[in-house]
């Protein structure tokens, strides 16, 4: 689960790619030079996986640690790793 912190720190970072996304669609609609773009959109990909870091952060440090302690944690574990190289493929 997302406690308050992370929930908050998360949306945070959303609300600005949110921006930046809104500020790429922009840049097209006006026909903006092209690696200029893709420089924003490089921008915003990293912030996404700025996100994506916190929440997986607090993930294993609470649901992965919780389902270890409980004798559950391979399950947890084979789940974080699929997720990982998910990600890593895209």
């Amino acid at each position: 689960m997302i406690n308050e912190a992370v929930k908050s720190e998360a949306m945070t970072r959303l609300k600005k790619v949110e921006g930046q996304i809104r500020g790429i669609m922009k840049m097209v609609e006006n026909e903006k030079y092209c690696i200029d773009i893709i420089n924003q959109i490089t921008a915003a990909e990293k912030a996404l996986s700025g996100v994506s870091r916190i929440i997986m952060k607090r993930h294993v440090e609470s649901c992965v640690a919780s389902a270890i302690s409980l004798g559950q944690g391979q399950q947890a574990i084979d789940e974080l790793v699929e997720t990982i190289y998910k990600v890593r493929k895209g």
